[in-house]
C-alpha cells in the first residue's frame, strides 16, 4: 500500500511538472527569453525583440554605410520604430556620451573608446564585439605613386593621411607602422577614418591608412593596397546598450538585432570580419 502511494504522488508530481515546463515554452516570447545574444540561423531579427519609438545610436564613422543599411532593415522589422544615427570618430562620441548626451546605443572601433564609457558607468551590461576591421593603405585609382607596402609611405614626396592617435584608426596605423618599423610625418591628421578617406579622393595627399571596409565602400573612387602588419593592429568592434538610454527597449532590440545573423551578413558583405 505504501509503495503504490508513493508512486501515485510520483506521477502526479511528473505530471504538474511536464505541465509547466509546456506553459514555460509557450511564453517564450517574453523580453527573458528572446532578448539574449544568440539569434537562430536565419531568422534574422525576428528573434530578437521588437521595438518602438525612436532610437538614438551613436556609431563609428566606419559603420556608416552598413548601419545606415541595416537600420532600414531593422525599422521594416519593426514598424513602430524609427533609428537615428550620429556617426563620427569613437573618442568624441564617448566624450559627448559621457557629457551626457542622449543615446541609447554605442557602437566603438575600438575596446578603448567604449572602456571610457563603461568606467564612467555609461554602459548597460558588457559590451560585446560584433566584427572585426584591419587597415589597409588608400591611393587613388590606379595607384599613381605605386605604393606597396608601408615603408613606401616614408618615401620623398609622398604625403599621407592618418587619423589621430586619439582615434581608433590612428591607434592602429600607429601599431601598424611600429610594427613595420617605419616612421612617418603625416602631413594631416583627421578625427576619424572618414576624414582620412577624404584627403585622398580629393587629391590632397597621396595615400592614407583606413579600414578595408572603407576602401570597399568607396571602390569607386579608391583602391586598397595590403599590407602585412595589417594583422597586428586588428580593431575590434565592441557595442552596447546605454545606461542613460531614453528607450530601453529599443536599445536592447537593436544590439540584439546587430548580433543577428542578418546583420551579420550585411557586415561581413561589406569587409568586416566575424567575431
Amino acid at each position: 500500500m505504501t509503495i503504490r502511494r508513493l508512486t501515485a504522488a510520483a506521477a502526479a508530481t511528473l505530471v504538474l511538472a511536464l505541465g509547466a515546463t509546456a506553459c514555460g515554452s509557450d511564453g517564450g516570447a517574453d523580453g527573458k527569453s528572446t532578448g539574449g545574444n544568440s539569434t537562430a540561423p536565419g531568422t534574422g531579427a525576428s528573434a530578437a525583440p521588437k521595438a518602438s519609438g525612436s532610437i538614438t545610436v551613436f556609431a563609428a564613422a566606419s559603420l556608416k554605410e552598413t548601419f545606415t543599411d541595416l537600420g532600414k532593415k531593422f525599422e521594416a522589422a519593426n514598424p513602430g520604430a524609427k533609428v537615428t544615427f550620429n556617426f563620427g570618430g569613437s573618442s568624441a562620441l564617448a566624450t559627448s556620451i559621457n557629457s551626457g548626451a542622449p543615446a541609447d546605443v554605442f557602437a566603438a572601433a575600438s575596446p578603448a573608446t567604449m572602456k571610457t564609457v563603461t568606467d564612467a558607468g555609461g554602459a548597460t551590461g558588457e559590451p560585446r564585439t560584433f566584427v572585426r576591421n584591419t587597415l589597409t593603405i588608400a591611393v587613388p585609382k590606379g595607384n599613381p605613386k605605386h605604393l606597396a607596402g608601408l615603408a613606401d609611405l616614408a618615401a620623398p614626396g609622398v604625403k599621407v593621411a592618418l587619423c589621430a592617435k586619439e582615434v581608433p584608426c590612428g591607434a592602429a596605423a600607429l601599431t601598424a607602422l611600429k610594427a613595420a618599423g617605419v616612421n612617418l610625418t603625416p602631413v594631416t591628421l583627421e578625427q576619424d577614418v572618414k576624414g582620412a578617406l577624404t584627403k585622398v579622393e580629393l587629391g590632397e595627399v597621396d595615400a592614407s591608412l583606413v579600414y578595408r571596409t572603407d576602401v570597399k565602400a568607396d571602390a569607386a573612387k579608391i583602391d586598397g593596397v595590403d599590407f602585412p602588419e595589417a594583422a597586428k593592429a586588428v580593431n575590434d568592434y565592441p557595442i552596447a546598450a546605454l545606461a542613460k538610454a531614453p528607450n530601453k527597449g529599443g536599445a536592447a532590440a537593436f544590439v540584439a538585432y546587430i548580433q543577428s545573423s542578418e546583420a551579420q551578413q550585411v557586415l561581413t558583405a561589406a569587409g568586416f570580419q566575424a567575431p
